[in-house]
């Protein structure tokens, strides 16, 4: 239940223009940048940011030589701001749905493998129902499309909560995991002999992804046998590049296969003999919890429970 004193900040201090200006302060870290992208003057977004800060009562941005940076209060409301913001575009495409027919626009996220399978087969779905429906595709981590989520910014993500702390804010319904295995190209020398060992592994020269949980488990994977890290990676989730940099050299890639089957298939890569046990963890639909979503989105999520072969969880009700 909201407390009075958060229901006076709410009703007598916080005005729609407030959140406009910190939703364009997070996107561009000066007050005079910010302003001009919400329509307001510099001194005018000045006297926005003190008022919120008089009412709360305490700092949200600190005052750099060049441009400004939020506090963690800051931080905690410019995401929420993005969310508000969010709910009122969402009523405003509901209410424009429903006097124009079914159409509407959806932004869904999805980390590498299920973006290569699931998403497809749901969007085919999608599009055969509701081809109005515009549909807009994000492939990234999941730490930045949950972000993104729960700034308001992408409807549904296909992924992973990789921070607890985010938990309580966020529906989860998980789905699969997701193996990789080693990948090389065609004619690479380990294929020609022996399975290599670690030690081979720890010295060959990688495509990794950024710092996280499979990259994580690969290293430690070497600590624990006493072996050296790899030391000559290449850092990228690029699915275009990782490809094209396997068949140019004797590199190695940790890949879900199905994120290059096709080249699994005609030959031009192949998997090594070696199971090293990398997991990148359960994957699942995400979306914001207490957030009714669009029902271009809702249908989007639909699609997905379908594609995956899952039923809607109890006491929910898919659009149509």
């Amino acid at each position: 239940m909201r407390n009075s004193s958060s229901t006076r900040f709410i009703r007598f201090h916080l005005k729609t223009r407030h959140l406009v200006l910190l939703v364009e302060l997070g996107r561009h870290a000066s007050i005079l940048h910010a302003a001009e992208a919400a329509g307001l003057t510099q001194p005018g977004a000045s006297k926005l940011i003190g008022e919120l800060e008089h009412a709360l009562g305490v700092p949200l941005f600190e005052r750099l030589p060049r441009g400004v940076a939020p506090t963690w209060y800051g931080e905690v409301l410019i995401r929420r701001a993005g969310a508000a913001l969010a709910e009122m575009d969402a009523a405003h495409q509901e209410i424009m749905q429903g006097q124009n027919g079914f159409g509407g626009r959806v932004s869904v996220g999805s980390v590498r493998a299920p973006a290569a399978t699931l998403l497809p087969q749901a969007l085919k779905l999608l599009k055969e129902r509701n081809p109005r429906v515009q549909v807009a595709v994000a492939v990234d981590s999941s730490k930045t499309m949950v972000e993104q989520l729960r700034a308001g910014e992408i409807d549904i993500v296909v992924g992973r909560i990789p921070d607890t702390a985010a938990a309580a804010e966020l529906e989860f319904e998980p789905l699969a995991d997701e193996p990789h295995r080693l990948v090389v190209r065609a004619g690479h020398p380990w294929l020609a002999q022996p399975q290599p060992g670690l030690a081979d592994l720890a010295r060959a020269a990688w495509i990794l992804p950024p710092p996280g949980r499979l990259r994580d488990q690969l290293m430690a994977l070497f600590i624990a046998n006493g072996l050296e890290q790899p030391f000559d990676i290449i850092e990228t989730i690029s699915l275009p590049l990782v490809p094209r940099l396997l068949l140019d050299s004797d590199r190695v890639a940790a890949l879900a296969p199905e994120l290059v089957q096709p080249m699994l298939d005609d030959g031009t890569l192949a998997l090594l003999p070696l199971d090293v046990k990398l997991h990148a963890g359960v994957y699942g639909i995400i979306t914001r919890r207490n957030h009714h979503l669009s029902p271009s989105a809702e249908a989007m999520l639909t699609a997905l429970r379908e594609a995956a072969g899952r039923a809607p969880p109890v006491g929910h009700e898919p659009f149509v």
